[in-house]
């Protein structure tokens, strides 16, 4: 007699299908490539350390090739993908990924290994209820964070969303993970999930989602049970704790470095702290190594000019060195005390805030409006109770600080308050540490004498370069109308220039040279620096505007489109060509009187409308916009003209 083989996989069945879209996490996962992946497992690692031991939780991570025959149940998988119907154009593209990776007979893996931790409780009894088989949560339930009793424990954790989960899923080509269990008792299983589709399989319709599980059904009901863990050894735990397993690895996960370097942006503090110990393919990383992994050139940029995203070696340097700063953040209901870790160095380029639990994690690069281009570097941790409120505005992926996943409307108001408020204590820091390395000579009063500099160092500027310096004007607001203000010399004499004056200081635009001696007249395209008298810009709010008249200038520039151009200026009028992205500091440009939107390329505002000489433009500004910058700016417009 034939024996009959196993099911390995259970999908629910449904009437009918209604849902034809994968899950919507998996992609907002699968853009945070390894560095989610690393993120959400060592995470859930530090979650699950043991109470009772003092020492780091050691996570090993591994990667490597397997084949597709020691992989448990993926021919029964594989049939399932085979039935899969795309109905739009995402999810037939998604379905051939997968059917294009089936066919191979050795695939990639990752593997996360924990160690002092107490793994998942309660896999004997399989699909339950209870609260106290964490097996049951983690192996069938989708989005339940489990719970500690612990109101303390709870509260350093991590995890709070109950959809990191999916992480593994989204790093397989075929969106399938497994996990291997030891607890207490020294009981070893197996669990997996897949994330497909909803599908018709065998002339039935199933979930989308799918569980290495065995079915145990009685008179009334059914629930899933885990399976033995008797499969190949690289799915084997036989220590206390949890083993993932992702079979079917994306293509860029198994990078050694891209893993090190994630574990060191996102776990920093607690492997510094010693709470954490990590080995990556045989590199170790923990509180003796981590110093010289991050003063590798191998792992990061090491001159500090040239830190412009990969910030974590001056995090290092700046908790190992730096006293801590007490500073107090409202919302208005509550405060809250944080330490933060400050330095301050001329060298850097840009200025972030690494905002990071007790658990050590790190949350966000936090950007301080306003200061996101001063050269300071920050660490800011605080208590049991600051880290319950900030566990509460973390994003699903526990990557930003944020206010719009709450729903109420108070406690987002309050929210929002405090993410202004916690900008606002830390550029109070930032300012003074300005101050305190950049100090004057006395007190002078300049509220008489601002005009006069100012003006000097345009002529200066116009007289040597032929470009504009345009600077935040005074202005004068009203419910209807903005103007700006006349400004007087000391005598109170009016310097708004006559008729005549304005005529006898029109100048031409100045062509620009190009980098190879050339003039861009050469080329198919022109670009000029814009003069003085030609452009007007003032900021309300959160909108710029910017007034550009090109009829005051000797040359002739026809109402065709052309290109706009902004370059960073500072106060010895050198200009920064690569120092201001428009995407980054600009929400939507578009013309103010026709409501016409155009399109920021290659940091360049395109197609702008040019009529009767004028070209009228309002901005809106990101959260992150300094609004003390001083431009030039450059029109590109067609040779032939």
């Amino acid at each position: 007699m034939t024996q009959k083989q196993p099911i390995y996989w259970q999908f629910s069945q449904i009437p009918n299908i209604e849902e034809s879209n994968f899950n919507k996490v998996l992609e907002r996962f699968y853009d945070m490539k390894v560095t989610g992946l690393v993120r959400e497992n060592i995470q859930n690692s530090l979650d699950g350390k043991l109470k009772t031991f003092d020492g780091p939780v050691i996570v090993k991570i591994e990667t490597g090739e397997i084949e597709t025959k020691y992989i448990p149940g993926i021919n029964e998988l594989i049939d399932r993908i085979h039935t899969l119907e795309g109905r739009n154009a995402y999810t037939k593209e998604t379905i051939q990924h997968m059917l294009n990776k089936v066919s191979q007979k050795s695939v990639s893996y990752i593997s996360f290994e924990d160690q002092n931790t107490k793994g998942l409780t309660g896999a004997r009894y399989g699909q339950t209820n209870s609260k106290d088989h964490t097996w049951g949560i983690y192996a069938y339930n989708k989005g339940v964070h489990f719970e500690e009793s612990d109101t303390a424990i709870e509260t350093a954790r991590g995890g709070s969303h109950g959809v990191g989960k999916i992480a593994s899923n989204a790093a397989s080509d075929i969106h399938v993970m497994y996990f291997a269990n030891c607890d207490e008792n020294g009981e070893q299983h197996l669990g997996g999930t897949t994330q497909l589709i909803e599908h018709s399989y065998n002339g039935r319709y199933y979930r989308a989602s799918g569980y290495f599980a065995k079915s145990q059904n009685n008179e009334y009901s059914s629930k899933f049970m885990p399976f033995e863990n008797d499969f190949h050894e690289i799915f084997s735990k036989s220590t206390r704790g949890l083993k993932i397993v992702i079979p079917y690895l994306r293509k860029g996960y198994a990078k050694t470095n891209d893993i090190v370097t994630s574990v060191c942006d996102s776990f920093f503090i607690s492997i510094l702290e010693g709470k954490l110990e990590v080995e990556v393919n045989g590199v170790k990383i923990n509180p003796d190594t981590i110093h010289d992994i991050v003063t590798d050139s191998a792992y990061y940029v090491q001159k500090i000019e040239d830190i412009k995203t990969d910030f974590t070696p001056l995090y290092v340097n700046t908790y190992l060195e730096k006293a801590p700063k007490k500073i107090v953040v409202s919302d208005r209901h509550n405060v809250f005390k944080f330490r933060l870790y400050f330095t301050y160095d001329e060298r850097i380029s840009k200025g972030r805030v690494a905002i990071v639990r007790t658990v050590g994690m790190k949350i966000e690069d936090f950007k301080v409006k306003g200061n996101v281009n001063k050269p300071f570097n920050a660490v800011l941790i605080g208590g049991p109770e600051e880290d319950s409120y900030l566990k509460s505005l973390e994003n699903e992926s526990h990557t930003q600080l944020s206010s719009d996943h709450i729903k109420d409307p108070v406690l987002q108001k309050q929210a929002k308050r405090f993410i202004n408020n916690l900008s606002r204590e830390i550029s109070k820091i930032i300012e003074e540490a300005i101050k305190d390395n950049n100090p004057v000579d006395g007190v002078m009063d300049t509220k008489n004498i601002i005009y006069l500099v100012e003006s000097q160092f345009e002529q200066d500027l116009m007289s040597s370069m032929g470009t504009v310096l345009i600077n935040n004007k005074p202005i004068i607001k009203t419910k209807t109308t903005v103007k700006k203000k006349e400004k007087r010399d000391k005598k109170g004499i009016s310097n708004k220039p006559t008729t005549k004056e304005s005529k006898r200081n029109r100048q031409p635009l100045k062509l620009r040279k190009s980098n190879d001696g050339k003039y861009d007249g050469e080329d198919p395209i022109k670009k000029y620096s814009a003069n003085p008298e030609m452009v007007e810009r003032i900021i309300i709010q959160d909108r710029e505007y910017l007034n550009f008249d090109f009829s005051k200038s000797l040359d002739s520039i026809m109402d065709y489109p052309c290109s706009i151009s902004l370059v960073v200026i500072d106060g010895m009028g050198m200009e920064h060509t690569n120092e201001f992205e428009l995407k980054d500091n600009y929400l939507s440009v578009r013309n103010p009187m026709t409501s016409q939107n155009y399109k920021i390329e290659n940091n360049s505002i395109k197609d702008v409308e040019i009529i009767d000489g004028k070209v009228q433009l309002e901005l809106e500004l990101s959260s992150s916009y300094n609004r003390s910058l001083k431009f030039v700016y450059y029109v590109e417009v067609p040779n032939d003209l």
